[in-house]
């Protein structure tokens, strides 16, 4: 029989992965070569309630700056994993196709609505 396709979790966020994947899709930590050294099975990080943006030491404009860039940047290194991961999942690749032809489908349906 042959190996499962989801054979073994992530060593940061326990979420589950495909015995081919490099990168971690939850998360984004590059995952090590499981031939090397097998990662742990760990639990999930607990989760802890977040104060509310106002109560946060960091005042004004400059901390809801840094807290946005900070969550911009783990969105696009978690948006390059998903592209490079791409090319080895066909499923994903497919999703990937069928967005840009929606949105080129939404395009095209502005356009006609302007125009015509």
């Amino acid at each position: 029989m042959s190996d499962p396709e989801i054979a073994r979790r992530c060593s940061h966020c326990g979420v589950s992965l495909r015995q081919r994947a490099t990168y971690c899709p939850q998360c984004g930590e590059k995952i090590e070569d499981p031939a090397a050294a097998p990662p742990p099975v760990t639990a999930p990080p607990a989760v802890t309630a977040v104060a509310p943006l106002q109560s946060q030491p960091q005042s004004g404009i400059a901390g809801v700056a840094d807290n946005v860039r900070d969550r911009v940047e783990k969105i696009r290194h978690v948006s390059s994993v998903m592209i490079d991961q791409a090319a080895y999942d066909p499923s994903l690749r497919f999703l990937l196709v069928a967005a840009v032809l929606f949105v080129l489908f939404l395009l095209l349906l502005i356009l006609s609505k302007v125009i015509g």
